[in-house]
């Protein structure tokens, strides 16, 4: 696990073993706030070591971005922690959570330490705020990747850590392409220091207005290329013939991830496509049946 300190009291925590995962903590005098968990226990336990044994600070409160499992399954080992979400986050983790963690279970034994913990305080809409020392966290939707998606705002620091609403891909098959386009261009106009995305590195002031164009490029590039090969003979092959370089993104990022995430986004953004024009002819033949038109 890679950790390294943003700004005083705001710490920065990233997985060597998944994905790049993150999670944050900053800590005041005498509690601390996690911004989520990282993917396996081990690191989860690691990063409450740090807090609690070098910091020497108990953790009161865990905000989870989103009900992910790598960003919220460690919430188990802080035991006598609040975990504050949004109220889809609570139910996505109390109605799927159980089946996804017994699925995981049988492939990997280390999950049988893990055991759902949902957040207990929840919000839908508009944005409420955490008094940290002398740190505010403003916490506030940033839907796109998943319904549920919120960032944390450091307000002093202009620091935001924003979960998967924010990646050096942007992914979106649990969520919806408009929703994410709209919370990417919502964060590059916060005047921000930094970005902590949900996975990768640390976006820096000079580099976020690059990175919010580059993943609005993308995020346009796919959508037009999916709705160009919708219209193809064969659409499957169409779609195979989109690659992540040619959407300007590198397979690279991620550890290798980037073109699979890419092709779920191509699968799921071409399923969305074909639900939009069922509908639409849909309302087509019932205007046309309608005795009153």
């Amino acid at each position: 696990m890679q950790r390294e300190r943003v700004s005083e009291n705001v710490y920065w925590f990233q997985s060597e073993i998944y994905a790049q995962v993150t999670a944050g903590v900053v800590t005041g005098p005498q509690w601390a706030v996690v911004i989520d968990t990282l993917a396996l226990p081990e690191e989860t336990l690691a990063m409450r070591d740090f807090i609690e044994d070098e910091i020497n600070v108990p953790v009161r409160y865990i905000i989870n971005t989103h009900h992910h499992a790598d960003h919220s399954w460690g919430n188990c080992f802080f035991p006598g922690a609040t975990i504050i979400g949004h109220a889809l986050c609570r139910q996505e983790l109390i109605e799927r959570g159980p089946a996804a963690l017994e699925a995981a279970r049988r492939l990997n034994s280390t999950f049988k330490q893990i055991k759902i913990v949902a957040p207990q305080l929840t919000f839908t809409q508009g944005t409420t705020s955490l008094r940290v020392g002398k740190k505010t966290l403003t916490l506030m939707p940033t839907p796109g990747h998943s319904l549920d998606g919120i960032s944390v705002l450091v307000e002093e620091d202009r620091v935001l850590f924003a979960g998967d609403a924010f990646l050096p891909l942007p992914y979106m098959v649990d969520g919806n392409i408009d929703d994410l386009v709209g919370s990417i261009k919502k964060i590059g106009k916060m005047g921000l220091e930094n970005i902590v995305q949900g996975h990768g590195d640390i976006i820096l002031r000079g580099e976020i207005d690059d990175a919010v164009k580059e993943n609005l490029a993308y995020l346009a590039c796919i959508r037009k290329s999916v709705r160009l090969a919708a219209r193809r003979r064969n659409p499957t092959d169409a779609l195979a013939e989109i690659s992540v370089d040619s959407c300007g993104k590198s397979r690279v990022v991620l550890g290798g991830l980037a073109e699979e995430l890419h092709r779920r986004n191509l699968r799921a953004l071409y399923r969305q496509i074909q639900e939009e024009e069922q509908g639409e002819n849909h309302k087509i033949s019932l205007a046309a049946n309608d005795p009153k038109e």
